[in-house]
């Protein structure tokens, strides 16, 4: 644990409060390649389409780490919901948008077929405080 951390209770360190104010930053430079990605999900379909809740935080996350070389073809994007999360509709999708492989619900395993990924961001897509308020992306758009 990094001392200059400050340790926190479980209960308040698996917060979302908790985990900022506890956990270590680590720049996307620092991380090694991802096998698996676990993403959170509103809504899906059958072809791995998905609704998150709205910010495009999962796209970003993705894209950064497709751009860095951190993913792969065979990385698995999976996700975990309810059966009635699970729609038989099309679902609205936009460039920036990524499938799912991988549906797990809680009577069932759904393989979803051809994964459909951006090869990296869509820096045009992005606002100026979109980029300035995630450490991350500046970080990256400064060595553009």
């Amino acid at each position: 644990m990094n001392p200059a951390v400050p340790a926190l209770p479980a209960e308040q360190a698996a917060t979302k409060e908790g985990a900022a104010a506890c956990a270590s930053q680590v720049g996307v430079e620092d991380m090694r390649p991802v096998d698996l990605i676990v993403c959170g999900t509103v809504a899906v379909n059958a072809a791995g389409a998905r609704i998150g809740k709205g910010g495009g935080y999962s796209d970003i996350e993705v894209a950064l780490l497709t751009e860095a070389g951190l993913t792969g073809p065979g990385t698995v994007l999976a996700t975990t919901v309810h059966d009635l999360q699970v729609l038989d509709d099309d679902l609205p999708e936009s460039p920036h948008d990524f499938r799912v492989d991988v549906i797990v619900t809680p009577t069932r395993v759904i393989h979803c077929g051809q994964p459909s990924r951006p090869a990296g961001l869509y820096w045009d897509d992005l606002s100026a405080a979109r980029i300035t308020a995630i450490p991350a992306l500046s970080a990256r758009s400064a060595r553009r």
